[in-house]
């Protein structure tokens, strides 16, 4: 019997059922998909194949992939430019005020060193665009927020904070390990935005071109596009080496491109990456939840929670700020505050980097990203859905969304609703 196989099919037909549960309780299903990679994995039952756990995080990473390019095919410039300083602060502000607050809390909470805290709150400063797009992407589609651009500042500035966090996690821990950080360290954020931001623009208009020219199925554009975006986001070490580079950004910036030049080629693969999403959701999320340790959860502590939600607390401030004067109400900037809330792709990426290099903080890193995860996660999913229809306004129906709805796309169904 190939124990591959049967760790797919265990993931698949549990994974559904359970997240169809969660779904009937007005749970977050992402929660009960970690659950049961939780049970699945080497913690409780494992009944996970050894070589399916062994490329979780190529996994992991490719869910991103799918996440990020589906970003980018619905996010217009024509509304970036108009929501404009916003957008652009909610990439690196409310993840500064992370970093901060934990670089206060870290030593109260847990007994840490200053740099050993900054690269928790680095590694904690990361929201998670495979809970925030897809919900973002879902109030596109109705209309909840749109007439402010609402989703899409969210969702631009849930991706790009990202990439600015995992600069600054792997500077600290430079540090960390005695190699100081330097000027060249700092340039190199926006340098990464940059390059990232050229290279996914410069194929995406030559995608365009090519589409033009020459009559393709959609699903080998799809491939082809895809096939980009491994590249880019698999050559960012080799790259890095000579200029700073950022794969994830290109990748968005990519699907953006096709958007913004070929609109109705975007609308029609945004359809079919919509269906690719369910299935590469319930295997993001499953393997993280295998990847959790249950004794390191238990001896995380009371102090691991309240550097998580002091941390958190310092993020909703630098939202505040990021927001003041930007036209928005008091309700609607509370959105986007909880919007920012949830933790899960990336701190699953890095949480166990520190631990691998053998850093003394590794542990307490391991175990306060996944807790961020346990608890961020839901928490603002949870949020996020209770508070949609209080705190935003339906701009527009659906079948008014012109240029905005996607043809036969099936997006997550209205918060406590089955699709």
């Amino acid at each position: 019997m190939n124990n591959m196989l049967m760790s797919l099919a265990l993931m698949f037909l549990i994974g559904f059922c359970i997240s169809g549960i969660f779904k009937k309780m007005h749970i977050p299903s992402l929660l009960g998909l970690i659950i049961t990679g939780i049970v699945l994995g080497p913690a409780v039952l494992n009944l996970l194949d050894p070589k399916i756990l062994s490329i979780s995080s190529e996994l992991r990473e490719i869910a991103l992939i799918v996440i990020l390019f589906r970003a980018g095919l619905n996010l217009d410039l024509s509304d970036m430019k108009k929501i404009g300083r916003p957008a652009i602060m909610l990439c690196f502000v409310p993840a500064s005020f992370e970093i901060v607050g934990a670089i206060i809390l870290g030593p109260a909470c847990l007994g840490l060193t200053r740099i050993d805290s900054a690269i928790i709150g680095a590694m904690l400063a990361a929201a998670s665009p495979a809970i925030i797009v897809p919900k973002m992407l879902w109030l596109m589609e109705e209309g909840y927020g749109t007439d402010k651009h609402i989703p899409q500042l969210i969702m631009a500035g849930a991706s790009a904070d990202d990439i600015y966090a995992i600069v600054m996690f792997t500077a600290f821990i430079g540090m960390s390990k005695g190699e100081g950080i330097s000027a060249w360290t700092i340039i190199s954020i926006p340098i990464s935005i940059v390059t990232g931001l050229a290279v996914g623009i410069v194929f995406g208009i030559a995608m365009s071109q090519l589409f033009k020219r020459i009559h393709l199925r959609d699903t080998i554009k799809i491939l082809l596009l895809f096939g980009m975006s491994f590249l880019f986001v698999g050559c960012e070490s080799y790259i890095s080496k000579f200029v700073p580079f950022s794969g994830l950004l290109a990748v968005m910036a990519l699907g953006g491109t096709i958007l913004n030049r070929r609109r109705e080629v975007a609308s029609r693969l945004s359809a079919k990456i919509a269906k690719i999403w369910v299935g590469a959701e319930l295997l993001l999320f499953i393997m993280l939840g295998s990847a959790v340790e249950i004794k390191a959860l238990l001896s995380a502590g009371l102090g691991s929670v309240l550097l998580i939600l002091g941390a958190l607390l310092f993020r909703s401030i630098g939202v505040i700020v990021s927001l003041l004067g930007s036209g928005l109400t008091l309700k609607e900037i509370l959105y986007c505050d909880v919007a920012y809330f949830p933790k899960a792709t990336v701190q699953a990426a890095v949480g166990a980097i520190p631990l691998a290099q053998g850093l003394a903080c590794g542990m307490m890193v391991l175990t306060t990203a996944v807790l961020s995860i346990l608890i961020t996660a839901p928490l603002g999913a949870i949020l996020m859905d209770v508070t949609v229809k209080k705190w935003l306004t339906r701009s527009k129906k659906p079948h008014e969304m012109s240029g905005r709805r996607n043809p036969g796309l099936r997006l997550p169904p209205e918060p406590g609703k089955e699709a």
